[in-house]
């Protein structure tokens, strides 16, 4: 099943992806309606307005989550060519949800910053509360999985050791355009993850080379905090970021960043200088 948030002009709705059409489910965004105890067949059964998917505008999947959490250096790719070793516990750090932006929204270059760029990501959707869950409760909180491009101001990140300034810029993470439920994508076990800016591929890797897997992060994140149904993890981006390049690579105004993951969709944004939109 396929599940999405888009804009209409009365306020943003959760909708079901059937085929070329979207059925408005009766809430308000995804998030809301996995706060529902009986999502699934809400999801599965209702039938409101219809509208056609090559018109919807995607909001993020969950307009409004209680938490983001990301994790850095999870792909063994990604590290290696960071000159990092792997890491016995995950990397963690959070955003804040004005950094959230729609599957086709215009990602914003900040003035401040002249190193942006990209991370295509696997992102988990929580379907259920989980507080202190082994990784095998874990896997049955996960609603489903979506794109996010964790697009990164690495000249902020490095300013200090802690890199939350250079991962929570507000309109810097596209997320979308879909929810895809587990059953669907064989829990992303093995899924192709690629990056392209302006056509050009620069990421290509595989979900099976995560170094902690979505049920390992689910578990392990729920026994410092509660994890709720909406919340997002994104778990971490694999090699051929620009910040590794030689030389170093980075967006700039009209670049066009394509993050498609198989089976999940593709989230395409246009670069946009801040201000001139």
């Amino acid at each position: 099943m396929k599940l999405a948030t888009i804009r209409t002009p009365g306020g943003s709705v959760a909708v079901r992806i059937d085929g070329e059409h979207a059925v408005e489910l009766g809430a308000p965004d995804v998030g809301s309606l996995l706060a529902e105890p009986d999502w699934r067949t809400t999801a599965g059964e209702t039938g409101g307005r219809r509208f056609a998917t090559a018109d919807v505008e995607y909001a993020p999947v969950v307009v409004n989550p209680s938490k983001i959490i990301c994790v850095g250096l999870n792909y063994r790719t990604h590290i290696l060519e960071m000159g990092r070793e792997l890491p016995t516990y995950p990397t963690l750090f959070a955003k804040f949800v004005d950094s959230l932006l729609g599957a086709h929204d215009d990602i914003a270059l900040p003035d401040v910053s002249d190193e942006v760029d990209w991370e295509a990501e696997l992102a988990v959707i929580v379907g259920r509360s989980a507080r202190h869950v082994t990784p095998a409760q874990a896997a049955s909180a996960i609603a489903g999985y979506t794109v996010l491009n964790d697009i990164s101001m690495r000249d902020w990140q490095w300013r200090t050791v802690e890199w939350l300034q250079g991962k929570a810029f507000e309109a810097s993470t596209p997320v979308g355009p879909w929810l895809v439920t587990p059953d669907e994508v064989d829990d992303a076990a093995d899924l192709a993850i690629t990056c392209e800016v302006n056509g050009e591929v620069m990421q290509s890797s595989r979900t099976s080379d995560l170094l902690f897997r979505p049920a390992d992060l689910v578990s392990y994140i729920s026994r410092f905090t509660t994890l709720r149904a909406g919340d997002m993890i994104a778990t971490g981006t694999p090699g051929g970021v620009g910040a590794a390049r030689d030389p170093k690579t980075f967006l700039t105004d009209g670049d066009v960043v394509r993050t498609v993951i198989d089976g999940l969709g593709p989230c395409v944004n246009r670069c946009v200088k801040e201000g001139t939109s």
